[in-house]
């Protein structure tokens, strides 16, 4: 896949669980779409009685064209979508996870 169709696939996957979480009552959902730059997220906005909730359910960055995953608060793991849809192991780095680790993930290092 190229640029323009991986972010296109972080675009709508993204959208699928902002639809999903939209869905809530007293949340809001942000998406923060920077195609220039490869930068996404999925910002959760709202509040749970008197506690606020501010904050990044994903963050998605596509650097030296590879997906990396900087932040995952989904309950199975964005990674299974974009699996799905077509990419590869090798294509998808699990940035939340210490360098250190990132080898016996499965996925690509960096």
């Amino acid at each position: 896949m190229d640029r323009v169709e991986i972010a296109l696939l972080i675009r709508r996957t993204l959208d699928d669980y902002a639809d999903l979480l939209a869905k809530v009552k007293d949340r809001q959902v942000e998406r923060i779409y920077q195609d220039e730059t490869g930068h996404y997220e999925l910002m959760l906005i709202g509040w749970e009685g008197w506690r606020r909730i501010h904050g990044c359910i994903l963050h998605i960055d596509l650097i030296d064209g590879k997906i990396w995953i900087q932040q995952d608060g989904t309950e199975y793991g964005i990674a299974a979508d974009f699996l799905e849809a077509g990419v590869t192991k090798e294509e998808i780095v699990l940035g939340f996870q210490p360098p250190g680790k990132r080898p016996y993930t499965g996925f690509a290092v960096d």
